[in-house]
């Protein structure tokens, strides 16, 4: 016989149903979602917390209890984990903010040592900037750098994805792809 529940499933909404039922059949769902939410709607049709484990390929009731719990406190957000563990972001939006301004400056070479930006030169000049980040790290500036849709070229500059500029007869011409966002994602 099972222990009683502590805190049960609330009542679903038609709402919150159809989403979880959608989400627990989804195929590009990322799979922490899909077994989340199939987890919920094994407890609101009537089983345990173990057995709804069980059906869902886990073994821990306690997890399917928790998961429960924070569902009747956020709703469908609860099925969407968060952070998982490892070091908290250090750099908040304004440092991130200041790294993309710096970013798209283009560099002087008197002043930066370089034509181009490189993660290293780039490092180095938000570090001994009077407003900089004096201990940005090169992998900071390129998660930054990404998140903003920024890939390295083989120019060994940083441009945004989908966005360059081509030489023609009449000068240089910034061309940008239309298709680019649907290749991001």
């Amino acid at each position: 016989m099972a222990r009683p529940q502590s805190r049960p499933l609330r009542k679903l909404s038609r709402a919150e149903r159809c989403e979880l039922t959608a989400l627990s059949r989804s195929r590009t769902a990322p799979a922490a979602q899909v077994t989340r939410a199939k987890l919920v709607l094994l407890v609101a049709d009537g089983h345990s917390f173990q057995d709804a484990a069980r059906a869902a390929g886990r073994q821990s009731g306690d997890a399917v209890a928790h998961l429960v719990a924070r569902f009747n406190d956020e709703g469908a957000a609860a099925v969407v984990p968060r952070h998982g563990g490892g070091r908290a972001r250090v750099y908040g939006e304004q440092a991130r903010d200041r790294i993309l301004r710096e970013a798209r400056r283009v560099p002087t070479p008197e002043q930066d040592g370089t034509a181009s930006w490189s993660l290293g030169t780039l490092q180095k000049a938000l570090r001994e900037a009077a407003d900089g980040l004096p201990r940005v790290s090169t992998y900071t500036l390129w998660q930054v750098l990404r998140e903003a849709g920024c890939r390295p070229q083989k120019s060994r500059s940083w441009c945004p994805t989908g966005t360059v500029v081509r030489k023609r007869k009449a000068g240089r011409v910034l061309v940008t792809d239309p298709d680019a966002q649907p290749k991001k994602s």
